[in-house]
């Protein structure tokens, strides 16, 4: 065993410890800091639950509990009552889930996004079927940011790519989509992509502005590129024992304070990108920040089609009807 799955095991001992002292206190762990986006969700979560009803939530930010996989376990375990975390990696659990990782799949265009989520059928109706197959309650998905590639090079083509070492979370449908483009896509735990770059075991990594510029994932990386392939989405999920043993005043309570929550951090990102890339200027002026044009983006667009059919083959079985409701509901959010 090693030291990080110990003390992650020693930790989640000690909340099931706690848990048997205090029944009405619920843990909600996530994968980032309490100050980035996730961590702003969760605090107003919490500040929902406890301001209508008596009930305490425990917040465990990154790396208190131990890496992505780990919370997963811990909440399907019903150590924890509730995660947030990325398709990202819940897409080998879920395969379907990995459909936002088609890219240029969702638009760039942050009102149509916010409607997508808000009234996609694919998340509202589809989604919560297959979470419930893994024990978990699918409570929302919310977006975080568009996501931008940091790299040791300039990046204006495929070309530019070639023995790129991309850091990509354990997504087998990401791997695809970086081999598209022409990347060495490269699986790789969040915790250790700072010291890959340094060292040179990586060369670049993808995340929304204002991850790179809390992580300083800066400092050891030198462009930063705006492909326009994709926004960071994440979500909400809650053991599904717990919840389906709560009462109906609980579940409707987590429900308002969910849709609370997503409304506030809706809100929380609005200017948060430019703020973050205006912010990692300052921290280091020799940064370079690319808008590719549509004409450059057009060769990584191209993958898409490829993408898509890789998903097909590799999203389980539901994988035709979640693509093709998901673009309804795309097109529906244009309408």
């Amino acid at each position: 065993m090693t030291i990080k799955t110990l003390t992650a095991a020693s930790a989640a001992a000690l909340i099931i410890g706690a848990g048997t002292a205090m029944a009405d206190t619920w843990r909600y762990a996530f994968e980032e800091a309490l100050d980035e986006v996730q961590g702003v969700f969760a605090q107003k979560f919490k500040e929902e639950i406890e301001a209508n009803s008596d009930h305490e939530v425990q917040l465990f930010p990154f790396g208190t509990l131990g890496e992505s996989d780990n919370i997963l376990e811990q909440t399907q375990a019903g150590i924890l009552q509730f995660v947030n975390q990325s398709p990202g990696f819940t897409g080998a659990l879920i395969p379907e889930a990995q459909v936002f990782f088609v890219p240029y799949l969702l638009p760039e265009d942050e009102d149509q996004l916010v409607r997508f989520f808000r009234e996609s059928e694919t998340i509202n109706r589809i989604f919560p079927e297959l979470y419930a197959d893994q024990g978990l309650e699918l409570l929302t998905m919310y977006p975080e940011g568009e996501v931008m590639l940091t790299t040791d090079r300039p990046v204006t083509s495929p070309a530019d790519l070639n023995d790129v070492k991309v850091r990509v979370m354990t997504n087998p449908l990401l791997v695809s989509s970086y081999q598209a483009f022409g990347a060495t896509p490269t699986p790789l735990p969040w915790g250790e992509v700072y010291g890959g770059l340094q060292t040179g075991i990586i060369d670049g990594q993808e995340n929304p502005a204002f991850f790179i510029e809390s992580t300083r994932m800066y400092e050891v990386t030198d462009h930063i590129t705006r492909l326009g392939h994709n926004n960071f989405t994440t979500a909400l999920m809650a053991n599904k024992d717990f919840f389906d043993g709560l009462s109906e005043e609980d579940q409707t309570l987590i429900r308002n304070a969910t849709e609370a929550a997503f409304d506030h951090i809706i809100e929380y990102q609005q200017g948060l990108t430019e703020e973050s890339l205006e912010r990692i200027m300052e921290a280091k002026p020799s940064m370079t920040v690319t808008t590719l044009t549509e004409e450059q983006r057009a060769p990584f667009r191209d993958t898409a089609e490829q993408v898509e059919a890789t998903f097909l083959e590799i999203g389980g079985p539901r994988s035709q009807e979640v693509l093709d409701q998901m673009k309804a509901d795309l097109e529906a959010a244009a309408q």
